[in-house]
């Protein structure tokens, strides 16, 4: 059966970790769906400047986290932020945890899992700007560019996102994982 992954993304989010990691999905012949809080098209941001649209393919209130295989959440600063301020968006991404499913956050996306309350006791990383927020929500923030804790795969930046691909799409074949706690 075909793997169903979602990625969770609103205006803003950073192009490259959007488009890369559902090319990389795609690839690996993963039906991977853009989830938004609105239907329509969402804008990207890219190089100091908004970018492409790309279409949403699913609504929050038309899907849960038993639709998907696993979840997968870009950055840029904008889309997490507003992300992370939608109590639908949280029992999305918190139900990826209590179902024991691999989850993928990259740059700023990690305040999404803190506001969850999912971090505590995990090892992470993060766009550096927000490792004290990280900390402070009881991450055990590394610089390394992709970390894997039990089926939470983070990484830092775009930089990172052939390793946070690669291990994203690991995390995914393996499927679910015990230990993935929130």
């Amino acid at each position: 059966m075909k793997k169903r992954i979602a990625i969770l993304a609103t205006d803003g989010f950073e192009e490259s970790e959007l488009k890369s990691p559902k090319e990389a999905m795609e690839k690996e012949g993963f039906q991977v769906e853009i989830v938004s809080l609105k239907s329509g098209n969402i804008k990207s941001w890219a190089d100091g400047n908004w970018s492409k649209e790309y279409k949403v393919d699913k609504t929050l209130s038309e899907v849960t986290a038993k639709d998907y295989n696993a979840l997968m959440l870009p950055g840029g600063v904008i889309n997490p932020d507003i992300l992370r301020r939608d109590e639908d968006a949280l029992n999305f991404v918190r139900d990826f945890f209590k179902q024991k499913k691999p989850v993928a956050a990259i740059c700023h996306a990690p305040w999404i899992l803190i506001e969850a309350d999912v971090v505590e006791g995990r090892k992470m990383t993060s766009f550096n700007s927000i490792k004290k927020d990280l900390m402070n929500a009881g991450a055990n923030w590394v610089d390394e560019e992709v970390v894997v804790d039990e089926a939470l795969v983070t990484s830092r930046n775009p930089d990172d996102l052939p390793a946070f691909n690669a291990k994203l799409i690991e995390e995914i074949n393996e499927g679910k994982h015990d230990m993935q706690h929130a």
